[in-house]
């Protein structure tokens, strides 16, 4: 069986990893595509090196871009790859553009489509990463999904049962498979700061990077928390900050550069707890028993919510502070959603072996 996977940004890098050693143990022929979505150090090639992924068979370098310009490259980058490599099936995860960009490519194609952490909504379709996961999922074979009610929503949509296999979260497995060596980073005593004696941040949606005053409220938040925030700016924040001209100044706000997958975990696991609009990152929290705060009006991770784990928050400094001081209160501790273990990659795997790997129609390859 011939598999082509495709990854582009942070989120992919993560979940692909348990899965390439699962499939190089299985004896499957793998080929591994980076669409170059996330192109600097920082946010790609350290990610390899922590989570000992093979280098990419193959690099597009597509770079950065608009939503629509990125998706277009990386689609007819992919055409070309595809045709060449001729895989059995394409594994795509997440929900970023490399993720939209190559299931397209691939249906366009007659080849199969698998999708892991298939079925996560948010109902919210003025988040680009919703309108991806909503099309991936409708052009794909098989259905990997994380959490019972992505499985739930997939069936409300209409796929059918036989595609859909409910395996668990990727991204868990991941996280603890790598926690032990995650323990050895140095990144707080680099930083000067001290275990469950501040909040970490991360900050990168649209909604909340590109508009001025969105962005001055959250730094304005964060220089008001009741514990110092350490903030690894993604480059699109970064980029917005300059832009704006914003105040950014305050004893009680970290700004440090993006972090490694080991040194982010060891963080995060030391945090008291975290404020973010990220998704995988509300899952790890989770996991790890830190609190979250959300700045979002919606989430795809419901079961964050459901466990106490993660509270939205609107996009004010008064309800950020109080949302702040409620969950650095709250000691309770959250249960571990089913199927958020270390089987992941296997499970997916035997689905994978035992599949008749085919849709009806052509295939140009």
């Amino acid at each position: 069986m011939k598999i082509l996977s495709v990854v582009g940004a942070r989120p992919n890098f993560v979940k692909i990893a348990p899965l390439a050693k699962t499939f190089s143990e299985r004896g499957f022929n793998h080929v591994l595509v980076h669409t170059g979505q996330h192109y600097d150090y920082e946010m790609s090639k350290v990610f390899f090196s922590d989570l000992d992924l093979p280098e990419p068979d193959r690099h597009l370098g597509v770079g950065s871009g608009t939503h629509a310009v990125q998706t277009g490259k990386i689609m007819a980058a992919m055409e070309k790859a595809l045709l060449e490599e001729a895989p059995d099936i394409t594994l795509v995860v997440g929900d970023v553009n490399s993720t939209l960009a190559a299931a397209i490519a691939s249906a366009k194609l007659g080849l199969p489509v698998a999708h892991v952490e298939a079925g996560y909504r948010s109902f919210d379709m003025r988040m680009p990463e919703e309108i991806n996961r909503v099309v991936v999922d409708r052009i794909s074979h098989l259905l990997f999904s994380p959490t019972e009610n992505a499985v739930l929503n997939l069936m409300n949509e209409g796929v059918k049962r036989e595609s859909i296999h409910f395996v668990g979260n990727i991204m868990i497995e991941a996280l603890l498979t790598n926690r032990e060596k995650a323990q050895k980073s140095n990144i707080l005593e680099k930083i000067g700061v001290k275990k469950k004696r501040y909040c970490v941040a991360t900050v990168h949606r649209p909604h909340n990077v590109e508009s001025k005053k969105n962005m001055q409220i959250i730094l304005d938040a964060f220089s008001q928390a009741p514990l110092p925030v350490v903030f690894p700016v993604h480059p699109r924040t970064r980029e917005a900050i300059a832009r704006y001209n914003l105040d950014t100044a305050g004893a009680n706000v970290y700004m440090i550069k993006p972090l490694g997958y080991l040194d982010f975990v060891r963080l995060l696991s030391q945090a008291a707890c975290v404020i973010t609009d990220s998704g995988g990152i509300q899952e790890e929290a989770l996991v790890l028993q830190v609190p979250c705060v959300t700045v979002r009006e919606t989430t795809e991770r419901v079961e964050t919510i459901k466990a106490g784990a993660n509270r939205l928050c609107a996009l004010d400094i008064e309800a950020i502070l109080t949302c702040l001081k409620n969950v650095l209160e709250n000691n309770k501790e959250f249960e571990i959603p089913l199927f958020w273990d270390e089987g992941v990659s296997k499970r997916i795997a035997d689905v994978l072996e035992r599949e008749e790997i085919a849709i009806p129609g052509y295939s140009m390859i």
